[in-house]
């Protein structure tokens, strides 16, 4: 008879169907991984725990002119006054040595503009994902409009539902090989005319894309309130 592996604890279920999976503790109903020593797992499943998350479409020009625009999903706000944002780069390409071209562009203009990615826009996202070389415009590889951004020498995507217009405030080197986060005071903001209803940016106009872990992706479709205590 054939063990049904669904009904045994979830740790004990895991290391049966996984037995690389060494770390899963038979005394809980939950597995236990210390990340230095690996997770016996088919897949990573840090990214997939920490979800979902926005994506920060970045888009950047180096100092020759070139221009790059790539996501990025370790992406958030940071601070209301002055508004700031920042997002993490983990990996490098060869014809960049550390980093990635994003990074690379930044340090070297010290401005950036992050671009909001609407689920309509999620094909020709993806396709600026990849690791082109640094003289791909991903604005010509994808065939996105582009405009210029009004207080940064940078182009921004032009259909997007916003922008955020971007100084360098620093970049720290993260534990690790080539991670890096990058922080930025938000110094211009353009909105689409449709995505505001009464005076309220409404993200249910474009439906916000989100990352998910391995290939997965979302969408916000639906919202809800809630008040603070004491509101």
């Amino acid at each position: 008879m054939v063990e049904n592996i669904a009904r045994l604890p979830l740790a004990e279920g895991l290391a049966r169907r996984y037995p690389f999976a060494k770390h899963a503790r038979k005394d809980a109903h939950l597995m236990f991984y210390r990340p230095e020593d690996g997770h016996g797992l088919p897949h990573n499943p840090f990214n997939a725990i920490v979800t979902p998350r926005p994506i920060g479409w970045i888009s950047t020009r180096g100092a020759d002119g070139s221009e790059n625009l790539a996501p990025y999903s370790f992406f958030n706000a940071v601070a209301y006054v002055p508004p700031q944002v920042m997002f993490a780069s983990t990996g490098s390409k060869d014809d960049r040595g550390d980093t990635k071209d994003s990074v690379a562009n930044i340090r070297d203009t010290g401005v950036f503009c992050i671009n909001i990615v609407e689920y309509a826009m999620r094909d020709v996202m993806n396709q600026t994902s990849g690791p082109w070389p640094k003289e791909t415009d991903e604005f010509d590889l994808a065939a996105i409009d582009r405009a210029e951004c009004e207080t940064i020498a940078c182009s921004r995507v032009a259909a997007a539902p916003a922008n955020l217009e971007c100084r360098l405030t620093q970049i720290v080197k993260l534990e690790g090989e080539a991670n890096f986060a990058v922080f930025g005071e938000v110094v211009g903001v353009h909105m689409r005319d449709d995505c505001m209803k009464d005076g309220l940016f409404d993200v249910l106009s474009f439906n916000p894309l989100t990352r998910l872990g391995y290939r997965d992706y979302s969408v916000v479709r639906e919202v809800f309130s809630l008040k603070r205590p004491g509101e």
